[in-house]
């Protein structure tokens, strides 16, 4: 009976959602290894959606990922959805290649994700489904559900996460428990009202998008999602560090009017 109710309820997911166009922004940075699985799940699950394009935003790697990402475009072409690769001015930061790829998105709706998939592609339905509440604004989480989650961090980084996230809370006033989880969904109109105003090139961005939202009046959601760790993060210590330094500076540039224009961070 449950394995019943699972079914039917992705069967009206599917339904509800066919003909959404979504737009997949991926930020990959030396991901040339683990780049075609992902994207492989990803083109198989274009089947059942068929409203979709993917952005791959290659952050001046430096193996094969640019190469890759092309060659695997160019597949597509011949049985799959649009694919595009960009490429950053140099290596900028997960924020900066987010914002490349949001930018340059034609979807109704846009998802960016980790380039891994640590979140199934999948469970883009279940942040789809709170959008039929009304939110513009909808994130992954890993801290509703823990059970959710299969593969953990070590230990070290999940109190790391969880200190960040309660830094985050004090300083930015922000009610989400996971704002770092990196499955996040958003409206085209909202998205591009937030991210011509991001600045933050390295992680803290998560943070500063969601203050965004929120200073701009659009609503936002936290849903719970399936997490897996996948080994090869591009989190290094310092920049985990600077993550903290971020809450800081949205605060300070927020205070000094930096967030008004929409115009300094528009990209071509």
């Amino acid at each position: 009976m449950q394995c019943n109710v699972k079914l039917l309820t992705l069967e009206n997911s599917l339904s509800n959602h066919a003909r959404t166009t979504l737009s997949v922004v991926i930020p990959a940075y030396n991901e040339a290894s683990r780049l075609p699985a992902p994207l492989e799940r990803l083109r198989e699950f274009a089947r059942d959606f068929p409203s979709m394009e993917v952005i791959v935003v290659d952050d001046g790697s430096s193996d094969r990922t640019w190469d890759i990402a092309n060659e695997i475009a160019r597949a597509w072409s011949a049985g799959g959805p649009p694919m595009r690769v960009l490429r950053n001015p140099g290596n900028r930061g997960k924020g900066f290649s987010v914002r490349h790829g949001v930018l340059n998105a034609s979807g109704e709706w846009i998802l960016f994700s980790d380039a891994d998939f640590s979140t199934p592609i999948e469970d883009v339905h279940t942040l789809l489904d709170k959008t039929l509440q009304g939110f513009d604004v909808v994130i992954g989480s890993r801290a509703l559900r823990p059970e959710f989650v299969g593969r953990h961090q070590s230990a070290l980084r999940e109190n790391a996460g969880r200190f960040f996230n309660l830094m985050m809370r004090l300083i930015t006033g922000l009610p989400f428990l996971d704002t770092q989880c990196g499955f996040k969904l958003m409206r085209r109109e909202p998205a591009r009202a937030i991210f011509s105003r991001q600045k933050i090139d390295g992680f803290g961005f998560d943070a500063e998008v969601l203050y965004l939202a929120r200073k701009l009046g659009y609503r936002s959601a936290e849903v719970p999602v399936h997490w897996n760790n996948i080994a090869g993060t591009k989190v290094s210590t310092l920049s985990g560090l600077d993550a903290f330094v971020d809450l800081a500076r949205i605060r300070w540039w927020d205070a000094r009017g930096r967030y008004v224009s929409s115009s300094e961070n528009l990209l071509p």
